[in-house]
């Protein structure tokens, strides 16, 4: 709204700015030389090329019967002009609400007439609306969050977010229950944040695979992502909707580790891993090495790292082969 200023033209026109300010915050020689102005009625041009913003700020004028001398415009006069074009552009903003208001209104009508209240699906597009959205139903939460969190170790943004959410429902007596994948098991941020929660009614537990990203607040509004990049995230309020996703919640929660016990793999023949297993299977399913990282919360290299000490192992010597000797061996027979 004030813009910023140079120094002054008192000189030259090649003069370099030397009291670089707005008008509400003068300089100290510009108010000590405006005060010595106004008590005297006139100040010498040469002393007000201490503070060259005065004539910027338009508070001295050239006095019209000496050239050495300067006079200062009255206060009101000055503060008159300046907030002129505030108060023109307040009128402005005004009447652009008023019209604003008119063209909303009839549609204001039409939606307190509608039957449902409330939208069962609302797309949210963008980080910032998403965000928003949970922020709101994490204050508006009473009772109870679940939350799946699929993948590895989470960024400390991603961590540092869900800390600020989760301390603010734990600290109102909420219950928070988090299922992560196993692998999130390896990662110091992710236990951290546990461990920063651990005093409240927190509990989680992890699984080998989970579905996508889910959070669902007191059992009446569940958060979905609706594309790959989690650029865009669907709010579902169907009572319906969100009691199937709870149950699913809790069919996944009866499945898992808690945290704070080791994982158990049965075992299983020639010394494969309990994950290089559930390997095992995605490829049989027709997985692409990309595809099992992400249902199992690892990078690619690890995934492809497992899949070739399971060729090892298996005395594999192409990917073909590997699937035909996981079919036709024994260490799928304990999953399911």
């Amino acid at each position: 709204m004030f813009r910023t200023l140079g120094g002054g033209d008192l000189t030259t026109s090649n003069a370099k700015p030397t009291h670089p300010h707005t008008i509400t915050t003068m300089c100290e020689d510009g108010r000590r030389l405006y005060a010595s102005a106004l008590r005297t009625g006139h100040i010498a041009r040469s002393e007000a090329a201490l503070a060259p913003c005065l004539l910027e700020l338009a508070l001295l004028h050239p006095d019209p019967d000496d050239a050495q001398l300067l006079r200062p415009v009255p206060p009101s006069t000055a503060l008159a002009e300046r907030l002129h074009p505030i108060e023109r552009e307040i009128r402005e903003r005004r009447h652009f609400a008023v019209e604003l208001t008119d063209s909303f209104e009839p549609f204001m009508t039409i939606s307190t007439q509608a039957t449902p209240a409330t939208h069962a699906i609302t797309v949210l597009e963008g980080t910032s609306r998403i965000n928003a959205a949970l922020d709101l139903s994490t204050a508006e939460c009473r009772t109870e969050v679940l939350t799946v969190q699929p993948g590895g170790g989470r960024s400390e943004h991603a961590l540092t977010a869900a800390l600020e959410r989760g301390r603010a429902v734990v600290d109102r007596g909420v219950s928070m229950r988090t299922l992560y994948q196993h692998t999130a098991r390896h990662s110091q941020g992710t236990l951290a944040y546990a461990e920063q929660l651990a005093e409240g009614k927190v509990e989680i537990r992890t699984l080998e695979e989970l579905v996508e990203r889910l959070i669902i607040f007191d059992r009446t509004v569940a958060y979905i992502p609706a594309r790959s990049d989690r650029q865009v995230a669907l709010e579902l309020r169907h009572p319906g909707l969100v009691d199937y996703l709870a149950q699913v919640f809790e069919q996944l929660w009866r499945r898992a580790t808690p945290l704070t016990k080791q994982v158990t793999y049965e075992p299983t023949p020639d010394g494969i891993s309990g994950v290089q297993r559930s390997i095992a299977r995605l490829l049989i399913e027709g997985y692409v090495d990309e595809a099992i990282a992400r249902r199992l919360g690892m990078n690619v290299r690890t995934c492809r790292a497992h899949i070739a000490k399971l060729a090892t192992t298996l005395g594999s010597g192409s990917r073909a082969q590997l699937g035909y000797l996981i079919a036709h061996s024994q260490i799928l027979d304990q999953d399911g």
